[in-house]
């Protein structure tokens, strides 16, 4: 196998030993193989470009325009110009994904679903970073700068994850990089044969600087081992300060759960995190209280969002398109005049630690009265905070229906508009076809769609041998609808989806409502609302009447009264004015309900809570910090071989002291100077050559102007006299012509060579030989301590007896 064939390989391992680290973060490892095959194509089509050969800037943009095309061919078949190409739409779609993604990244806890967003960043990232690192190592034949495209993907996972098994993932990348760069030393030492170890480490002569037995390791592979230190302790240094999250990938949950670091806020985010961790915290605290004058709240369930799309992965609200808010809401979508409606007022006060930007409204509100600003979204009749605006401390007057259908008219309901059906019944091609058969088997016998969903709810909630459950891992994808349906275990958000799911497959639009259960009614006539009133419910369509609540979950909130066998038939109450003001700030301590007993209040069973919904402005403040930090110590792990390499620069060519000796050292630190400059724009250092004719080859190789040359080969004649004259000459102006010569280098460079000497420069690789001299040191020391040598002679002996 070539060298460059051998590298490739160990590059592709080296990414993927690196990409490990982002196992834990996600759920399921599918998209590992998706990256796996990316990769391949990848590193195959840049071999095959080595070989022809192409130009190294040729080569990565062949290597570039073909994981475009894959990426495309993954992501975006669908829109892509004959499947392949990234035409407009296609490049829209990996856009909307990129989006989705990163709202599903501020939105879920780790390991997040797998959603398609996720997916392309996860996948499209360790793919972006096969790339740097093939193209650094393999095509530029550098194998140690490919180090930090792998440190950013392992201290990004890092900071991320929660460190419970980081020491694993650390190891695994760490090998991977250790295995690129003996890769490349063996390459190099395949290129020379038999090396020199330079004579001038030698205390022999030349003779002993040869790479036989007693020569010790190879430049190259000494090179790479010392590389290897420097990268490892960057590597173990950088993820301990970079912070790790608590929740949501990239935010918390906030501080006022019982649990946090206390922050004092109650974050909302999607249902999935949110609604399992809320239903689990040990006090029920309250996060906002109400008075209405409904004469019966049990139904006043306050609705936060709606989540209609289903991907397989997930149910998401889909994108759409606000107003501002009317002074009157629209007539609710579907609703006859035949159905009995009542019109009712309630005053909400919202605790000031309840900090999210959908506002929670009783369904269908018809009138909001707030202050603020507030962006009205009408499919879902849902006000969302505009520029930062949120729930926080807020008090404001709803009007709101209270809908009030028979039995009759649901199971009269005509067939749905077209529209709204065909994308209300949409069910991915992921979804399990027991779920469509079990819905079937549910309903057989049904005449029309309402006794089809008073079927669903009922055996969800009676017949079916199901367990209220919140410990079940939560997830609304597929996978977790087919393992709900198998386990019969779980709580609101699995009840909720998976009957909606059922609904779609039997042509029943339907989608998944999340808010609040009407709370516990308080002595002073108010109504409290707290962390375990947290709630989702399927809505479903039926025209002539709307969306219409379902309650499938056991022991949760009220069974609609018109999904039971004899509906009431009083009339609606009269509107009544609103209550005399809004409940002042909501009490520290939530009064329970009298008929709730300590042991279902231990199990969470006395209502729900904790506002789901989308990620809250608030929640953004701390997200944003936090990404800011990770890219400013992935931005400072780039820059360290810029800085290090000017206060080197400043350190050699600074004034120093005024003895003779110094005035030596001046000289000697100037010409290190120059060789590492031209070393850092692609002119090799060659310790053989006297500095005369090693002057002549850099301004040869470099091609260097009268000045620059003159300058180069002044430097090279003071330091000759430094090394041989028995009193030398000493010459002055060494940082004029240090920096003469460094500006001639520079203008001669092309456009990538200078960005590659500032930002990569390849002499300071001599940081990690300085580390390694010092190690040896210290071993050394250690070894020659009295004692040690007569038990390191016993260790050897006993090593080689035992084989």
């Amino acid at each position: 196998m070539s060298g460059r064939a051998r590298l490739a390989l160990c590059a592709f391992a080296a990414t993927l030993l690196a990409s490990g680290a982002l196992l834990p973060l996600v759920e399921g490892a599918g998209w590992l193989v998706q990256a796996v095959l990316l990769l391949g194509v990848q590193g195959g089509v840049g071999a095959l470009a080595r070989r022809v050969p192409l130009a190294r800037s040729l080569t990565i943009a062949s290597q570039t325009l073909v994981t475009l095309l894959l990426l495309t061919v993954v992501f975006a078949r669908d829109q892509a110009v004959f499947g392949v190409l990234p035409g407009p739409e296609a490049v829209v779609r990996l856009g909307e994904l990129l989006v989705a993604g990163g709202e599903d990244i501020g939105t879920y806890a780790i390991p997040a679903p797998m959603t398609d967003g996720i997916r392309l960043m996860v996948v499209g990232g360790v793919v972006l970073i096969g790339l740097a690192v093939d193209a650094l190592a393999v095509t530029f034949r550098s194998a140690a700068p490919a180090g930090l495209p792998l440190l950013a993907l392992y201290s990004v996972a890092a900071g991320l994850g929660d460190g419970g098994t980081g020491w694993l993932w650390f190891l695994l990348a760490a090998c991977g990089y250790l295995l690129l760069l003996l890769a490349e030393g063996r390459d190099r030492l395949s290129q020379w044969g038999r090396v020199f170890g330079g004579a001038n480490r030698s205390p022999g002569g030349l003779a002993d600087g040869l790479s036989g037995r007693g020569g010790g390791a190879s430049a190259p592979v000494r090179t790479g081992r010392r590389i290897g230190v420097l990268a490892l302790g960057i590597a173990l240094v950088v993820p301990l300060a970079l912070p790790a999250m608590d929740s949501g990938l990239l935010g918390g949950r906030g501080g006022g759960n019982g649990k946090g670091s206390g922050g004092g806020t109650i974050t909302a985010v999607n249902p999935l995190v949110s609604l399992k961790d809320n239903l689990n915290q040990p006090d029920n605290r309250e996060v906002m209280t109400y008075r209405t004058n409904a004469e019966d709240p049990r139904d006043l369930y306050l609705r936060i969002i709606s989540l209609d799309e289903f991907n397989g992965s997930e149910w998401r609200s889909s994108t759409r398109r606000l107003t501002d808010v009317p002074d009157r809401l629209p007539q609710p979508t579907g609703l006859g005049r035949d159905v009995s409606v009542t019109e009712i007022r309630t005053n909400i006060s919202s605790s000031p630690s309840y900090q999210q930007n959908y506002l929670p409204l009783p369904y269908p509100a018809s009138e909001v009265a707030i202050e603020g600003r507030w962006r009205y979204e009408p499919e879902g009749r849902t006000l969302i905070g505009d520029d930062g605006q949120d729930t926080g401390g807020a008090q404001y007057e709803v009007s709101s229906l209270i809908v009030e259908p028979t039995a009759a008219q649901l199971a009269a309901a005509g067939p749905p508009p077209e529209k709204l059906r065909s994308e209300y019944t949409q069910v991915p091609d992921s979804l399990p076809n027991v779920v469509a058969e079990e819905a079937e088997k549910i309903t057989e016998g049904s005449a029309n769609a309402y006794e089809r969903a008073v079927k669903l709810q009922s055996w969800f909630a009676s017949e079916g041998g199901f367990t209220y459950d919140t410990s079940v891992s939560s997830g609304t994808g597929s996978s977790a609808i087919a393992r709900f349906l198998r386990d019969k275990e779980g709580f609101c958000i699995h009840f909720s989806f998976t009957m909606a799911a059922m609904a779609r497959t039997l042509d029943i639009p339907a989608r998944v409502a999340v808010g609040f259960t009407p709370g516990t009614l308080q002595a002073d006539g108010s109504t409290s609302v707290g962390l375990r009133d947290a709630h989702a419910w399927p809505e479903l369509y039926f025209e002539g009447v709307g969306w219409t609540r379902f309650e499938p979950t056991p022991s949760r909130g009220a069974t609609p009264t018109y999904t039971l066998p004899e509906t009431p038939t009083d009339g609606a109450s009269a509107p009544a004015e609103p209550s005399a003001g809004a409940s002042t700030a909501p009490s520290a301590v939530p009064s329970a309900s009298e008929s709730c007993s300590p042991q279902m209040r231990r199990q969470g069973e006395c209502g729900l809570s904790a506002a789901p919904g989308p990620t809250s402005p608030t929640d953004e403040s701390t997200p944003a910090g936090t990404v800011a930090l990770v890219v400013l110590g992935a931005l400072l792990v780039l820059l360290l071989p810029l800085l290090w390499r000017i206060r080197v620069r400043n350190r050699r060519l600074g004034s120093g002291g005024r003895t003779p000796a110094d005035a030596k050292a001046r000289v000697l630190a100037a010409w290190q100077e120059i060789t590492d400059c031209a070393w850092d724009y692609g002119i090799a250092p060659d310790e053989s050559l006297t500095p005369r004719k090693a002057a002549a080859r850099i301004v040869r190789l470099g091609g260097l102007d009268t000045m620059a040359a003159e300058a180069v080969h002044r430097i090279a004649g003071a330091v000759e006299q430094v090394l041989y004259a028995p009193e030398p000459r000493l010459a002055a102006g060494l940082t004029e012509d240090a920096l003469a010569v460094r500006a001639g280098l520079e203008a001669n460079a092309g456009r990538g060579a200078r960005l590659r000497a500032k930002l990569a420069p390849r002499s300071a690789v001599r940081v990690a030989w300085a580390v390694s001299d010092r190690w040896a040191a210290l071993v050394q020391r250690w070894t020659d301590r009295p004692g040690r040598g007569r038990w390191t002679a016993r260790w050897r002996r006993l090593s080689r007896q035992h084989g």
